[in-house]
């Protein structure tokens, strides 16, 4: 039923709200979304195809964005400090003009944006590709292709009137990263996370094919 699991992931319907509206039983519609979701999820690139990909742009922008969650009893892992709320750290990709290229597997919130993109083989996969990527102040000495902007240090001399100019172009540029994680947040299956966590990768990376083969950017 494509049109029950699109009601879930874009309009962020309840599984009562589908069970109601499709006549089906609620357990039936959880079925259905889960197996769904897995089929279409195993259809998304994985970090080194979605960095082979990017190779052939100009350049692309790098960020990570914090999932909201239910809490849970195991919740702790889950606590960003960063964003002062429990959820999942999903690490993506997207091209000059905002639109995503790749994600990575989610990460629990309390994982800082530069280990997230580590662990997950991200920067190493957009180094290997030769990907220049521009990236926030979140991502301090990631090395490779990775571009951030220049910080200035307590016990250093502020920043020269070219470093401000960098940082100001640099600023525009990662821009396209916040609009690219306002896309990825139009799904409103996305906007709170009531389900395990750990179904978040399947989520993220299903949401992702599903915003490519809407742009009719998707290769399959």
């Amino acid at each position: 039923m494509p049109a029950l699991v699109l009601a879930h992931l874009r309009n962020g319907d309840t599984y009562a709200r589908l069970s109601s509206g499709f006549a089906i039983g609620t357990t039936t519609a959880w079925r259905y979304v889960r197996e769904a979701v897995d089929l279409v999820a195993a259809l998304a690139d994985d970090v080194h195809t979605a960095a082979r990909k990017a190779s052939h742009l100009a350049y692309a922008a790098g960020d990570g964005t914090l999932l909201p969650i239910d809490r849970l009893a195991d919740d702790r892992p889950y606590y960003s400090g960063k964003h002062h709320r429990y959820g999942v750290n999903v690490p993506f990709l997207a091209d000059p003009v905002s639109r995503l290229v790749g994600t990575s597997p989610t990460l629990p919130g309390a994982v800082h944006d530069l280990t997230a993109a580590r662990r997950t083989g991200l920067i190493d996969a957009l180094t290997g590709a030769g990907v220049q990527v521009f990236a926030d102040r979140g991502y301090p000495g990631a090395g490779g292709t990775i571009r951030t902007p220049f910080k200035r240090h307590r016990h250093r001399p502020r920043l020269s009137r070219y470093q401000k100019s960098v940082n100001r172009s640099h600023a525009r540029i990662r821009a396209i990263g916040e609009r690219a994680a306002a896309t990825l947040k139009a799904w409103k299956a996305l906007v709170r996370l009531r389900r395990c966590p750990r179904r978040a990768t399947a989520i993220v990376q299903a949401v992702l094919v599903l915003q490519l083969i809407e742009e009719d950017r998707y290769p399959g």
